[in-house]
């Protein structure tokens, strides 16, 4: 176990180049292993999540060339992929998992999903029950991983009502779609208002490669649900990828940077997609001076820079304090840190309806309570979330749980905490972002 001491900053500046964005990374790799012709991804996430993806493809028998951020994927079509050897090691990866998971049950072999111990710990149900609905047959032990995938192709095409609103479920069954015969339907659960609950970087994607997909919103008496139909018979396309830098990363910096005075960082193109940016939109709302610079589109995606700077008083522009509903599923990554920044608000946060918080790498609404108060932070857990005071932060030893989010929450809570506060399990931070230490401390002053 490594361990990182950190200890408050005066301020930040600087420039700052995040890592490629780790779900467009997963995709990119996978939807151009799965298309006609030779992809060129730039800025692909140097993770070692997406490197589970990039070994676990290379398995299935598609060659791929890594040169640093780049990477070269010559794709074997829908069915081009060969039975692999050997077990498909996912990591540390729930992404991996759960989204080849649906190409796998498309093909005409058998093969075997596994992951490290946390992972074998996350619940694999929601993707094997759509899968054989779609007549794949699916081993797990208890609904865990592993999972013995026993292909077919073609797949029943179904219309499927998730019960969560999961950006990997849906991708799942998306691309357990793409070997159908005929039209499957994925219904992500109602929402209020006419809002796409789960990130669409999928869908996007997908279009951009010339898959026949389609979107629109149902309007029910629960609400609306928005409903995406793929044709089985869909061809993808290669085309080169660019990944925009991860808005989850920047999350951290964001944070970091408003909550110490005189503070000014510019991160540099980063994703915008409007099923992502709510973690900007509610530092905004809770006071946090953030400017979004150079907006474009790119491969479908939307991406800009963001400029960050820090303010002596964080004053809320919201009547509540409590961040729930449907724009929790948006933020769902980023709810470690901004519970962190809770604690420098003058009226504290609460946050609601994030239970599936409580099956990410660690239990994370568990895991972010246990080390706030272990920093001095007066918190309230509930099932679903949890409530935090403004606090003054002491420097503690903090446990990350093997979670990667957590290490870097913390690293942030250290900047403005008395004293050194001493991350254990600090190298867990590489599952999305290697080099986060090294750019936390080249930027502190």
């Amino acid at each position: 176990m490594f361990s990182m001491k950190i200890k408050s900053a005066n301020y930040l500046e600087g420039i700052i180049e995040l890592p490629g964005d780790k779900s467009i990374s997963h995709r990119a790799g996978m939807f151009a292993a799965m298309a006609n012709g030779k992809t060129k991804i730039t800025n692909f996430a140097t993770s070692a999540d997406c490197a589970s993806t990039l070994s676990c493809l290379e398995k299935l028998g598609v060659k791929i060339r890594r040169e640093e951020t780049t990477v070269y994927i010559q794709g074997v079509g829908k069915t081009g992929f060969t039975a692999p050897k050997e077990d498909l090691d996912c990591g540390n990866s729930g992404s991996t998992m759960r989204m080849i998971a649906g190409i796998l049950a498309g093909q005409n072999f058998e093969s075997v999903l596994v992951g490290d111990e946390s992972l074998s710990k996350r619940p694999m149900k929601r993707v094997i029950d759509p899968l054989e609905l779609m007549n794949a047959k699916i081993e797990s032990t208890d609904n865990h991983a592993p999972l013995h995938i026993y292909g077919q192709n073609p797949l029943q095409a179904i219309t499927y009502a998730s019960k969560v609103s999961s950006a990997q479920v849906k991708s799942c069954v998306i691309l357990a779609g793409l070997f159908a015969d005929g039209k499957t339907v994925f219904q992500n659960p109602p929402s209020a208002s006419k809002i796409v609950t789960s990130r669409n970087h999928t869908e996007l994607m997908l279009k951009y490669l010339g898959a026949d997909l389609e979107e629109k919103f149902v309007e029910t008496e629960n609400g609306f649900i928005h409903e995406i139909s793929i044709e089985g018979d869909s061809v993808l396309t290669a085309k080169d990828l660019n990944v925009p830098s991860d808005i989850s990363s920047a999350a951290f910096f964001l944070v970091a940077g408003a909550c110490l005075p005189n503070s000014e960082i510019l991160l540099k193109n980063v994703g915008l997609n409007p099923t992502r940016k709510g973690i900007i939109d509610v530092l905004q709302s809770l006071g946090a001076e953030i400017e979004i610079l150079d907006q474009k589109e790119l491969c479908n995606e939307i991406v800009g820079e963001l400029r960050v700077r820090g303010s002596k008083n964080l004053t809320p522009k919201l009547d509540s304090n409590i961040i729930s509903g449907d724009l929790i599923a948006n933020i769902i990554d980023e709810i470690p840190i901004l519970s962190v920044f809770g604690t420098q608000l003058e009226n504290g946060l609460e946050i609601r309806n994030a239970e599936e918080l409580r099956v990410k790498e660690s239990d994370r609404i568990k895991t972010v309570v246990e080390n706030l108060r272990r920093m001095g932070a007066k918190v309230e857990e509930f099932p679903d979330g949890l409530k935090v005071e403004k606090s003054d932060l002491k420097g503690a030893v903090i446990d990350t749980f093997h979670d990667h989010r957590i290490a870097m929450a913390f690293a942030v809570a250290g900047l403005f905490a008395e004293g050194e506060t001493q991350i254990n399990g600090a190298e867990w931070a590489a599952v999305s972002f290697p080099a986060f230490f090294e750019t936390l401390k080249n930027i502190r002053r």
